[in-house]
């Protein structure tokens, strides 16, 4: 059962409109799928736009960011409920406790740095669940290539096909989520190449 879904993204205001339009896509599906949506609870860019939609469609975000970023005011009002830590790996550990899954939109160094590791978890088998990667307008097609490649020339193994799921669509989230290879903890025993 999904239930509570960790979503890293873009807080930037500048980017292509179509980036916007998958965000609230997604939070809404997410909000009428009764989703508990975690996030880096900033105002600004795709972050703001999915608390903003789920909290107006009745939906619960819970938005997690440190200090330092509150000090400039970046956190979110609209938030029902923030956790305020000491540090951006504080942030990351806290985002993804309990997550059911992870969704990745678009975003810059912040955003890839969080998957990078979500998917570093996994590989290790200290993350199961699914991550998902929304491919909005081809956004992450340099890296799916660039993972295609780490497998192909074996600096991951060819299980490592399955950490992952690149989605084209907000609409196939939950079948991509209900259809993610199963992952298990022992998932280190087969990490070497």
């Amino acid at each position: 059962m999904i239930k509570r879904i960790c979503i890293f993204c873009s807080s930037s205001d500048k980017i292509d409109p179509a980036h916007f339009d998958a965000a609230e896509k997604i939070a809404f599906e997410l909000t009428k799928a009764g989703c508990v949506i975690v996030c880096g609870g900033g105002s600004h860019g795709l972050m703001g736009k999915i608390i903003e939609t789920s909290v107006k469609n009745g939906g619960y975000v819970i938005g997690v960011i440190p200090e330092f970023m509150r000090t400039v005011e970046w956190d979110s009002k609209d938030l029902n409920e923030l956790i305020v830590v000491e540090d951006m790996r504080e942030r990351k550990k806290r985002m993804i406790e309990n997550a059911d899954a992870i969704i990745a939109l678009a975003g810059g160094c912040g955003t890839l740095e969080e998957l990078m590791e979500v998917i570093t978890l996994k590989r290790l088998g200290k993350f199961t669940k699914p991550i998902i990667i929304l491919n909005t307008n081809g956004f992450y097609n340099h890296l799916k290539e660039l993972l295609d490649k780490m497998i192909n020339e074996n600096f991951m193994n060819k299980q490592s096909i399955d950490i992952w799921k690149f989605i084209d669509s907000p609409e196939q989230i939950f079948d991509a989520i209900s259809n993610a290879a199963q992952w298990d903890s022992d998932a280190i025993k087969f990490a070497v190449v």
